[in-house]
């Protein structure tokens, strides 16, 4: 029985008594089994035995379950750092309405800097940076520091969490104020105003729970879908004052969902951190079904010429999940039947941007919204049903609008492709092995595409030239940075090879096994690594001229 369906009783029981509803309330929000967070959204208030009856009647998560949370709010010293230090360099926008901390922190770095000479040529070079960074865009000036923030460790060191290559291009363009901002963090006594301000963080938490925790428990009850499932991603929440109050920072990096807000008064931009939060519930339910995917995929042709972000345009599950979404935030607009004609105003809006999809999902969340199904078992049946030759012609018929309201969630973007390796490639194929091998080093210089790759192609350069030693640093360099299943399954392959030349057989079958791990999927690699666990390699025989006839 799923947990959907036993989320849709359980909330037809407790929908009569507010104080029941509160306590379905933390079974939908937290996942049975995520990752230990510091400060779940949610709360438990009630009798213990109402709690424990209603959790073991409905099959809901136990209790501590709030304790592991993988959905929280939260905040976070390394953002603090990062934004107080691009405040000390000029960065001004939306002070007048801050909370009144901005400018508190503000006042004492300040002091600080004004304090201390070294604290002063740390801040120098610091803002010297930042100036020459500058965005014409206040928004992007903000953003770009913000992606940054969320790809570093905790202080003092700031150490980047993955490899500066898989750093989304608009933190890679501020990479160089790390090394800035460690300096100026201990020279400006950063931590100690961070520890001074704790208290106001802690408060900022307190006041924005509750309606944050409103607005998921609203959003699981409509859907009747848990966030239980969830193991391995994270939805997290930083308030953080010291940036510009009007603009919310969304970023999903792999599995991972975060919202910087800079909060002020007693509001926040809920609707754009519930569409944040509808992407994190809904996305793996799209990337889940390629196949399904794959039959709507004729559909991105009528969607060229869209205004919306490119992303949309070039990935059909993407832009399936956001015309979902903004079907399901048209159908719970507030106000009853009086609200339907807002309804179909904000359906007109997206199908009008691009998002063609928003009419059929509409029409389907009014079906949905009468039977007893959870959103999660009910979501095939949603695409399914989708005709794509109707919805192609209906979307032939759209006049796009000039421009699409932009995006709350930042999809980073590939980094643009360069020529480099696809021509190293061609050298190397020609024969041209000193070309192949200027190629792939200028490519790891540069740092603009996959290291794996161009390790793979010097590694190639050094056996055809003999050099054995070379070519086995090269391939197991190959395997520490590249994800690409060809790349790993052939390095392993290579390895193997060399191991049997030098008669190394049980470390040769090792690297055979591993290859055919990495290169399940391709038969080529799948074949060579077989014939390698059968027998030990042998080099081709050159063929020997045949003797002239007399």
């Amino acid at each position: 029985m799923s947990s959907d369906w036993l989320s849709a009783v359980a909330w037809w029981f407790l929908s009569f008594d507010p104080f029941r509803r509160k306590l379905l309330h933390l079974a939908l929000v937290f996942p049975s089994n995520p990752a230990i967070r510091r400060f779940p959204l949610g709360s438990w208030s009630g009798s213990a035995f109402i709690v424990a009856l209603l959790l073991g009647a409905f099959c809901l998560p136990s209790a501590n379950a709030a304790e592991n949370s993988n959905i929280s709010l939260d905040t976070n010293e390394t953002l603090f750092s990062v934004l107080t230090a691009i405040n000390a360099c000029g960065y001004d926008e939306g002070l007048d309405v801050s909370d009144p901390l901005r400018a508190q922190v503000r006042s004492e770095i300040a002091k600080n800097v004004a304090d201390s000479d070294d604290a002063a040529g740390a801040e120098n070079e610091l803002c010297g940076y930042y100036k020459e960074h500058q965005s014409q865009d206040p928004s992007r000036q903000l953003s770009q520091y913000i992606s940054l923030a969320l790809y570093l460790d905790a202080p003092p060191t700031f150490q980047l969490k993955a490899k500066d290559t898989e750093l989304p291009p608009d933190a890679t363009r501020v990479l160089g104020f790390v090394p800035l901002l460690q300096a100026f963090y201990r020279k400006a006594a950063l931590h100690d105003v961070w520890l001074r301000h704790k208290d106001h963080y802690e408060e900022l938490i307190e006041r924005f729970h509750t309606p944050l925790s409103q607005m998921m428990f609203d959003t699981g009850i409509y859907l009747r879908l848990t966030s239980s499932g969830y193991l391995g991603r994270q939805f997290t929440v930083y308030l953080e004052p010291m940036g510009a109050p009007g603009q919310i920072n969304a970023r999903v990096y792999g599995a991972d969902y975060y919202i910087v807000i800079s909060p002020s008064g007693s509001s926040l931009k809920m609707e754009q951190i519930r569409h944040t939060y509808l992407h994190y519930l809904l996305d793996p339910l799209a990337m889940k079904r390629p196949e399904a995917m794959k039959r709507l995929e004729p559909l991105l042709d009528q969607v060229r010429l869209a205004p919306i972000d490119q992303s949309f345009r070039d990935d059909i599950s993407l832009l399936v999940t956001e015309c979902l979404i903004r079907a399901i935030e048209a159908r719970t607009i507030p106000g009853g039947q009086a609200a339907e004609t807002r309804r179909e105003e904000s359906v007109e809006n997206a199908v009008e941007q691009g998002y063609i999809l928003t009419r059929h999902f509409y029409d389907s969340l009014i079906k949905f919204e009468k039977e007893p199904v959870g959103f999660r078992d009910a979501f095939p049946d949603f695409v399914n049903n989708v005709d794509v030759k109707a919805e192609a012609k209906r979307a032939s018929n759209i006049q796009f609008v000039d421009a699409a309201t932009p995006e709350v969630l930042y999809l980073p973007q590939a980094r643009p492709r360069s020529e480099l390796l696809a021509n190293a490639e061609k050298r190397l194929s020609a024969g041209d092995a000193g070309g192949a091998q200027k190629l792939a080093q200028q490519a790891l210089e540069e740092h603009q595409e996959d290291p794996g790759r161009a390790y793979f192609i010097l590694a190639q350069v050094a056996s055809m030239t003999s050099d054995m030693d070379g070519a086995r640093d090269y391939f197991q360099h190959a395997l520490g940075s590249s994800k690409e299943p060809k790349v790993l399954a052939w390095s392993h392959i290579y390895l193997g090879r060399i191991f049997d030349l030098r008669e190394e057989r049980d470390a040769a079958v090792e690297q055979y096994r591993a290859a055919l791990q990495a290169g399940n999927t391709l038969p080529e690699a799948r074949a060579a690594a077989e014939r390698g666990l059968k027998m030990p390699y042998e080099p081709p025989v050159a063929p020997q001229p045949k003797p002239e006839e007399e």
